[in-house]
């Protein structure tokens, strides 16, 4: 498979400065800590128990985090989807295992950024860790407060709305199952709110 890597290369380079501007200078040393990994799908990126050693932007395809409990129920903590970052932000920073499983739901195409070598950046550019600083508070203090209240405030039906407003054709990529599993009901509930939001 042929892959577009400038291509994939400029959307990483408008995904960090989303967050925070990164300079040219800083950029090269980052090209420097990627490589370009493609997977069919259902392949395994990170195992639970696993320390992760990477984090992985979505260039192409979709993945999702799941948990599995004690009674072999599977729970889909995260859905990951073009131009999102993906990975254990707590088995790199800590160097602890992950406590979830990352796998493919699609042939995907990621660029792999060795987190070690990029924390050694972030040490050395100050423009690298203010993107550190934003993407931190922006997804684990912002977003996980508002995914936290709508748990607990929204119906089903207003969260699967809201996920289909990120992600338009979701539900035409993803099986039902993790969808359902990720709103935290059940897949013949999900497909009952379906049927209700086509009348």
């Amino acid at each position: 498979m042929e892959i577009d890597q400038e291509k994939y290369m400029s959307k990483l380079k408008t995904k960090l400065d989303s967050y925070s501007p990164i300079t040219i200078d800083s950029w090269q040393f980052m090209q420097s800590i990627v490589t370009f990994k493609i997977l069919n799908k259902e392949e395994v990126l990170l195992r639970n128990g696993q320390i992760a050693k990477n984090i992985y932007f979505v260039c192409k395809g979709a993945l999702r985090a799941y948990f599995t409990n004690d009674r072999g129920d599977v729970y889909t903590k995260n859905i990951f989807l073009e131009n999102d970052l993906a990975g254990s932000t707590v088995s790199n920073l800590l160097q602890t295992p992950s406590t979830f499983t990352l796998e493919t739901l699609e042939k995907v195409v990621l660029i792999s950024i060795n987190y070690k070598k990029y924390r050694e950046l972030i040490f050395k550019h100050e423009d690298l860790k203010n993107f550190y600083i934003a993407y931190l508070e922006k997804n684990w203090v912002i977003e996980k407060e508002q995914i936290e209240v709508s748990i607990v405030m929204e119906n089903a039906t207003k969260r699967y709305m809201k996920l289909l407003n990120q992600h338009p054709n979701l539900d035409q990529r993803i099986p039902q199952m993790y969808i359902a599993s990720h709103l935290g009901i059940t897949p013949t509930q999900l497909s009952r709110i379906r049927k209700e939001l086509k009348k």
